[in-house]
């Protein structure tokens, strides 16, 4: 009796072993059957220009079929235009005995969403940290997931895990989940999930951390004193939940740090301290390892496009994002290089395997193999705009931050004066439940407007404005100031930052973000219908 159980536990075993085995043999057996070109081109994403595929892009796909394509703002147009031209690629590359593609684009939410048109518009990731709801996350990358899908898209290049560690940034910002990595990282990780369970490959960027530069890297090469020690400790939290969390992919920055490379201004992408030490080796990262894009001034300025291409791949880069300023023909030239570098002995094609190896993986864990073309003409019905915008709405209720009540003066009574910007009309609609006086205001107020309201505000018990990016606005600032502080309630509807700027007042609150989904969650809070739910995403001491 005994050994028959033996013999039905070990033929079990057999059978859920051999499933994997047969797969990774099934990897590495379409691994031998290709050419060196063909390998080389699953290593490169291309771009291009243009809603549909023109004749120097169908030779590329035709002659090299690449591994991915990325799909920029020139691309994009409505869901019917993406889905024929996601179509297109696919079957192009399959009819000349190619694979699938990843076919990406960058939908972070807020500020950069690259598919607009028929699609959700979303807050900015900052706001999904204040919830401190990974649930929330989830089902924020679920929804990003199922509008992707919907129009042939299988890879989003995010999210976002640099830290906003330095207000001077001029290229991260509000791209940002926040700043503090204890609330960012468990954020990151439901949102990656929520994607990837849903069938859309995620990448983490920037890798090791864009956040703490005051230089963009499309136009110089940002150059940071930090140690791994430094990063370790605070960029590379989020970073490393990611990983935790399975991500598929890790975009590389155009960053240097001199204290870990000994070579002279070599950006990270290019760095296989950074890829191979730092990433795989200390944080035990095996996924993808994509580049950024290497059309980017702080790259092609030093570089040419097969030069960067050769040292990518040296350094450990999986995936080669050339970039869209790079033509298709210099997109051949480049896979030719590596191709020619292969031959020559200068790269070892082991070295080649292992990232189709895992690239094709990858593939298959996506389902990518089974790929079927999309009927473009229904794309829009397969995009629930509005069960993702009631999404939102929840996202705002859960996220909107009370940073202090000094005047504990809410609910607010009756006589108020709500001071809001003209261009938000609909938000003095949607607080326009009481006998609240109402004043809509220029963008810049005037120093009429500010007299006439300084005075106004003397006859009121309470006093509500909306500031929207201050520290550009010296006029809003002038505006807060001659209001009566005691009684003065700051509702900042873009940047928790204001409060650095603005003098003390008696109730400040952060909705991150002014979509109009904001407004309703927003005044039942000043109405004292609702408790403000969110935790301040953001350290203000930052520098």
């Amino acid at each position: 009796m005994w050994s028959h159980k033996f013999i039905l536990i070990c033929f079990t075993l057999l059978l859920i072993v051999l499933p994997a085995q047969s797969q990774t043999q099934s990897i590495d057996d379409r691994i031998q059957l290709m050419t060196l070109e063909q390998k080389v081109a699953q290593m490169f994403v291309m771009s291009f220009f243009g809603t549909e595929i023109n004749f120097a892009v169908d030779e590329l796909l035709n002659d090299w079929q690449v591994g991915a394509v990325v799909l920029l703002p020139s691309n994009l147009d409505n869901p019917q235009q993406i889905t024929r031209l996601t179509n297109d690629i696919q079957q192009t590359l399959l009819e000349n005995d190619g694979f699938p593609a990843f076919i990406a684009v960058d939908q972070e939410g807020g500020i950069i969403a690259h598919l607009e048109d028929g699609f959700t518009t979303w807050a900015v990731p900052s706001l999904l940290t204040a919830t401190q709801n990974p649930d929330l996350a989830y089902e924020f990358g679920q929804a990003l997931s199922e509008e992707m899908l919907a129009v042939g898209i299988n890879m989003n290049l995010a999210p976002v895990a640099d830290l906003q560690t330095n207000l001077s940034n001029p290229i991260i910002g509000r791209r940002s989940f926040g700043n503090d990595p204890n609330l960012v990282a468990p954020i990151i990780s439901a949102v990656v999930e929520g994607m990837q369970d849903n069938g859309v490959l995620a990448t983490a960027k920037h890798f090791p951390g864009h956040g703490d530069t005051v230089n963009d890297s499309h136009l110089e090469l940002p150059i940071l004193p930090f140690t791994e020690e430094d990063l370790l400790q605070r960029e590379l939290i989020p970073f490393q939940s990611a990983i935790d969390s399975d991500v598929g992919a890790v975009m590389v920055a155009h960053i240097y740090f001199p204290q870990i490379d000994t070579e002279a201004n070599l950006p990270s992408s290019l760095s296989a301290n950074i890829i191979n030490g730092l990433l795989r080796d200390q944080m035990g990262y095996e996924g993808l390892v994509i580049t950024d894009a290497l059309d980017m001034d702080a790259i092609d300025t030093v570089y040419s496009p097969s030069n960067s291409a050769l040292r990518a791949i040296e350094a450990g880069n999986d995936f080669v994002l050339l970039g869209a300023h790079i033509s298709p023909e210099n997109q051949i030239i480049a896979m030719q290089a590596v191709v020619d570098a292969v031959l020559d002995g200068d790269i070892p094609e082991s070295r080649i395997d292992a990232s189709v190896r895992r690239i094709l993986l990858a593939k298959e864990e996506m389902n990518l193999f089974s790929w079927q073309p999309l009927d473009a003409n229904s794309a829009d019905q397969r995009i629930d705009v509005d069960a993702h915008q009631l999404l939102v709405e929840e996202v705002f209720r859960q996220g909107i931050t009370q940073v202090h009540d000094n005047g504990e003066i809410l609910p607010l009574p009756t006589n108020t004066i709500m001071i809001y910007p003209n261009i938000r009309a609909n938000l003095g609609l949607a607080c326009n439940r009481s006998e609240w006086q109402f004043a809509g205001i220029s963008t810049q107020p005037s120093d009429e407007e500010i007299t006439r309201l300084s005075q106004a505000s003397q006859y009121v018990d309470a006093v509500l404005i909306f500031t929207e990016n201050v520290d550009n606005n010296l006029q809003q600032q002038a505006l807060v100031a001659a209001l009566p502080a005691e009684k003065t309630v700051v509702v900042a509807l873009w940047s928790p930052f204001d409060v650095l700027i603005l003098p003390p007042v008696a109730s400040y609150f952060v909705t991150y973000s002014p979509l109009s989904q904001s407004y309703a969650p927003l005044c039942d809070i000043l109405h004292g219908d609702a408790e403000a739910l969110g935790t301040l995403s953001v350290m203000l001491e930052t520098q």
